[in-house]
């Protein structure tokens, strides 16, 4: 297995050639004692939709999941750099463009609706740059 992210999941159901795999995300704080009382503090529950053709699984068993860091970083960059950056783009265009920062505002914040359409339509393809790899627990 190549080194790079990894969570543990277990098996959530099995189609076919495609295994579904719940992982919970926590952030970094939940091993802190005073979690109880922080705001900070959580969990998140994904479902990894991964090919496999062995058919060496079974639901609710415990498996590793494997990503690439790349692939991370890649999908960092389409989630929250690019619309940041196209966010603060259009709204100073707008700004200065129209002259009212009310405008430019609305500007910036409306050009996520059609960024987000475009990821939306183009899901399938993503899914294809997306790929995990799954194995055993030891």
């Amino acid at each position: 297995m190549s080194k790079g992210i990894q969570h543990t999941g277990v098996v959530e159901k099995i189609e076919h050639s495609r295994v579904f795999v719940r992982i919970v995300q926590q952030s970094a704080c939940c091993g802190c004692h005073a979690k109880s009382v922080c705001t900070s503090a959580g969990s998140k529950t994904m479902i990894i939709e991964i090919d496999d053709h062995s058919g060496r699984f079974k639901i609710d068993e415990e498996v590793l999941i494997c990503g690439q860091y790349a692939t991370g970083m890649y999908a960092v960059w389409l989630a929250f750099v690019l619309p940041l950056l196209l966010l603060v783009a259009s709204a100073v265009a707008g700004t200065s463009l129209l002259g009212n920062e009310i405008i430019g505002g609305l500007a910036g914040l409306c050009i996520l609706l059609p960024y987000y359409t475009i990821l939306y339509l183009i899901r399938n393809k993503l899914k294809k740059k997306f790929v995990f790899s799954i194995s055993k627990m030891l």
